[in-house]
């Protein structure tokens, strides 16, 4: 069927920003990247509150949108492209950088015998104005990063690569010129060895494998994507209704209801785990395995945990959350030493070379910008945005959380904090392609528990603002590293930021307004993990009290993971191929936080990750960019589903049935 008339000019590629060459910024460009972002927005919400992990999702948004766009008539440009995932990324990570999966939950946790105050629970208003504090301070900060890390530095930024990567593909663009070698997830220009295809004229290899995958996700995108949203869709629907689906007692009830040993036979989870790859579903499921199969039930059997086991304040679960705060901060400070080592000696030579060369060298370093300047954001745009997010930002902060919250100098100081901590983790993901915003935001607590003593409220919001700097400004770092090698214009991805960030404050907003409704949050179907890691460390720090024998198993294990990460940085950086097995201290911490069941289905994933690039892929990556196809699918098919069980409950419209269920053991029969 046609396309009415007002449709096709409304996708029919013109620019948004006046520009008649090469339009970029286009209308069906950020509409696909809003509607992808909107999605992914739900997803990373219902996901990041279960288990406190979200995902970018930025190659899945370019693989969706190049689908989408088939269907307008006139396909996108690639340029087109990068303007749409970019949008989309925007518009989707807003739950983690506005603390939606964490800071909220925390705040509405705290207790006044043990906090000094009691339950934060924002309004629609004010949450939407706790979002608009921080939901620009990152977008604004990208561009002088974008100067320094991408044209200076050239540091790689794998995931933003990989998608420049698979664009180039789609849209029969030679690949981008790199000077390192890429990461997971997308091979299909990698040899079986492992070692980069050179695309040169007359190699005939190259060219076979781009049109096999062309052919791939032109006849069977759509079907591989319908077919697996539908599985995960309908599987989703029926675990609503029959919540044990979801809750498989795997080795016995005894276990399931004691010890919290189910399996979740969810497909999303399968699909995250096809994402995240198979070494970090490796690590995961190892740390799943030394907190839920070793140290909850030492806790429990040496009466250090005496509580019943899922709980969070005398349970194993508790305990074992300590660990888990020790390994993540650990891991990520010993990430950042070389970064930081590395940036301060570049700072220094920059320094002494100035002052000796003078102008010289400023003239150097304009050289390597290869983009006019009317394609750039200039800095009157950069310094504006700055200074005007950062006084809203306070201003807002302090009408929120009034007088009994965060001082605006202090939301000053965060605000600072979070721009010297994001160069930080963006020259972190720059290199290792993980972002520590985790340990960036403990980093933040520990500098305000000096600053505000014994404010617990005002201790996690400062841990938020610098969360959300760092943790934006390093999403949309990949994106412009996609854009520059796609040779699109960075103003064109700033305004998708811009309007990505936007859109997503009332959608996030809302979402979590209508979840927190239906369901208790933290409770049995949205456990929100990260909320009690946020919390537990503002406590510690107002406190000092730590549960029995839990600083001994912190320092032991803040020290075998320094030696671990220290180890993983190093092969990482000298890019050794084990790099990658060598355990992550994040994704380990991860599964403590998360009962087995989630960790589980992610490790299905990784395995059939690992099977397909290994074992069955054939040299063109064929079934690689199948299975990239079928894991978005899974991944959308559940969070676009919840949003359907989230209408049902509202309604009244409850389980059918709870048979197989025990108290505690399925979410929906336990609220």
């Amino acid at each position: 069927m046609p396309l009415p008339s007002w449709l096709r000019r409304l996708f029919d590629g013109r620019s948004l920003s006046g520009s008649s060459a090469s339009p970029e910024f286009t209308p069906r460009a950020v509409i696909l990247g809003l509607l992808i972002g909107c999605l992914l927005c739900f997803t990373n919400l219902y996901f990041g509150l279960q288990t406190g992990w979200i995902s970018m999702m930025s190659l899945q948004s370019a693989l969706i949108g190049f689908l989408l766009s088939r269907l307008l008539g006139t396909p996108i440009t690639p340029q087109e492209n990068v303007v749409l995932q970019t949008t989309a990324v925007a518009t989707g990570t807003m739950p983690l950088a506005a603390g939606f999966v964490g800071i909220i939950p925390a705040l509405s946790l705290l207790e006044p015998e043990k906090d000094g105050s009691g339950p934060v629970t924002l309004s629609w208003l004010s949450a939407i104005g706790w979002s608009c504090a921080v939901a620009y301070f990152g977008v604004f900060m990208s561009p002088p990063i974008r100067k320094q890390v991408i044209i200076e530095e050239q540091l790689a930024f794998p995931s933003g690569t990989a998608t420049a990567q698979l664009i180039g593909v789609l849209h029969k663009m030679p690949p981008p010129q790199l000077s390192v070698r890429q990461r997971r997830g997308y091979s299909a220009l990698t040899a079986e060895d492992g070692g980069d295809i050179p695309h040169t004229p007359g190699f005939d290899e190259a060219d076979h494998v781009e049109a096999e995958v062309r052919e791939v996700v032109q006849t069977e995108g759509w079907s591989a994507l319908t077919l697996s949203f539908l599985g995960s869709s309908i599987l989703t629907l029926l675990a609503y209704f029959f919540p044990v689906m979801f809750a498989i007692p795997l080795f016995g009830t005894y276990l399931a209801r004691q010890w919290l040993w189910s399996f979740t036979p969810s497909l999303s989870y399968v699909g995250q785990g096809i994402i995240m790859g198979f070494p970090t579903t490796l690590s995961m499921n190892l740390g799943m395995l030394v907190g839920w199969g070793v140290l909850s039930p030492l806790s429990k059997h040496y009466g250090w945990a005496p509580g019943p086991v899922g709980d969070m304040t005398s349970g194993a679960r508790g305990w074992i959350l300590w660990t888990a705060l020790a390994i993540m901060s650990s891991d990520s400070f010993v990430a950042l030493v070389p970064v930081a080592r590395e940036y301060l000696e570049k700072l220094l030579r920059r320094s002494s070379s100035s002052g000796a060369l003078g102008s010289d060298v400023d003239g150097l370093d304009d050289d390597k910008e290869v983009e006019t300047e009317e394609r750039l954001v200039s800095l009157k745009w950069v310094l504006w945005g700055l200074g005007s997010s950062v006084a809203l930002g306070i201003v807002i902060v302090w009408l929120v959380f009034g007088k009994e919250g965060i001082k605006p100098w202090a939301t000053f100081i965060g605000f600072a904090m979070g721009g010297l901590l994001s160069i930080l983790g963006v020259r972190a993901l720059g290199e290792t392609d993980l972002n520590p915003v985790s340990g960036l935001g403990k980093i933040s607590q520990l500098l305000f528990a000096l600053i505000q003593p014994g404010n617990v409220v005002a201790n996690i919001i400062a841990g938020g603002v610098a969360e959300a700097g760092a943790q934006q400004a390093g999403d949309l770092m990949q994106d412009l590293k996609t854009g520059h090698l796609m040779q699109a214009s960075p103003r064109a991805q700033f305004y998708g930021q811009l309007l990505g960030s936007t859109l997503s404050v009332p959608i996030t907003v809302t979402a979590y307004v209508l979840y927190s409704r239906a369901y208790p949050i933290p409770g049995p179907t949205f456990p929100a993990p990260t909320a009690y890691v946020w919390l537990s460390l503002a406590r510690l720090l107002r406190n000092g009290q730590l549960p029995d024998y839990s600083a001994t198993f912190m320092l032991a294990s803040a020290v075998l993971f320094a030696v671990i990460s220290s180890l993983k940085t190093s092969a990482t950086r000298r890019q050794l191929w084990y790099a990658k097995y060598i355990p992550s201290g994040v994704a380990f911490a991860i599964g403590f936080l998360n009962t087995p069941s989630f960790s589980l289905a992610r490790l299905i994933g990784g395995v059939v990750e690992y099977f397909y690039h290994r074992r069955m892929a054939d040299k063109g990556g064929r079934d690689d960019i199948r299975l990239i196809v079928i894991a978005s699918g899974f991944v959308l098919g559940e969070g676009v589903m919840s949003i359907a069980c989230l209408v049902l409950r509202t309604f009244g419209i409850g389980v059918a049935s709870c048979w197989g269920c025990s108290h505690g053991m399925c979410g929906g029969c336990s609220a």
